[in-house]
C-alpha cells in the first residue's frame, strides 16, 4: 500500500502528495519516491498508471491521466503558469491581480508514455497511445498515436497491435495482468 495508504496504490518514503483529498486513485498506481503531487484542484488518476522518479505535478490546476499511461522520470506536468510576456509580474509572493496566472487542464490519454524530462505545460491534451520523447516541451494539443519530440510529429505508433495486445491483457485474470509490487497485495484480498 504504501506511505499514504491509499488501497492498491504504492507510494514509497519519499513521495510527496499535498491535497491527497482532491485526488481519485485508480488501481494498480505506483508513484516512486521523489515525487511531489500538488492538488489544489482534481486530479483523476487512471488504473495502470506509473509516475516515475522526480516528477512533479504542481501549478493548481485539473490533471487526468487515463489508465495504462505513464510519465518518466523527472517530467514536470504544469497546470498553472504566470505568463512573463504581457503585465504580470509573475511572482507567487504578491496578489494574483499584479500577476498573469494562466491555468489550464492537463490531460493525459490511455496508453500514452512521457518520456524521461518532459515539460507539459498548462491547457494540453496528450491523446490516446500518443508517445512523447524525452526532453520533450508540450505546449499544444498532441494528436492520438503519433510519436512526438516537442509538438512535432516524427512517426506513428501501431495501434492494431497495441489494441490486440490489450485484449489479450483484459481477457487475464488480474492476478496475472498485475506487476510484481502488486501480487502480495491481491493475495491479502482473497
Amino acid at each position: 500500500m504504501g506511505k499514504y495508504k491509499i488501497p492498491f496504490v504504492k507510494t514509497f518514503e519519499f513521495t510527496k502528495i499535498i491535497g491527497i483529498e482532491n485526488i481519485d486513485f485508480g488501481k494498480y498506481v505506483i508513484i516512486d519516491d521523489f515525487v511531489l503531487i500538488y492538488a489544489k484542484e482534481r486530479v483523476r488518476i487512471g488504473n495502470y498508471v506509473h509516475i516515475a522518479s522526480f516528477t512533479s505535478v504542481s501549478g493548481g490546476g485539473e490533471l487526468v491521466m487515463e489508465e495504462l499511461s505513464a510519465v518518466s522520470s523527472g517530467c514536470r506536468l504544469i497546470t498553472g503558469t504566470d505568463d512573463f510576456k504581457e503585465w504580470g509580474f509573475g511572482n507567487s509572493t504578491i496578489a494574483n491581480e499584479f500577476r498573469n496566472v494562466k491555468m489550464g487542464k492537463i490531460h493525459i490519454g490511455k496508453f500514452v508514455v512521457i518520456g524521461g524530462n518532459s515539460v507539459i505545460l498548462p491547457g494540453v491534451t496528450i491523446g490516446e497511445g500518443a508517445a512523447v520523447g524525452a526532453g520533450s516541451v508540450v505546449t499544444k494539443d498532441l494528436e492520438p498515436w503519433g510519436i512526438y519530440v516537442g509538438n512535432n510529429r516524427i512517426g506513428s505508433r501501431d495501434r492494431e497491435a497495441v489494441m490486440r495486445h490489450y485484449e489479450r491483457f483484459l481477457s487475464l485474470p488480474e492476478a496475472e495482468r498485475i506487476g510484481v509490487l502488486f501480487a502480495r497485495d491481491l493475495s491479502d484480498v482473497s
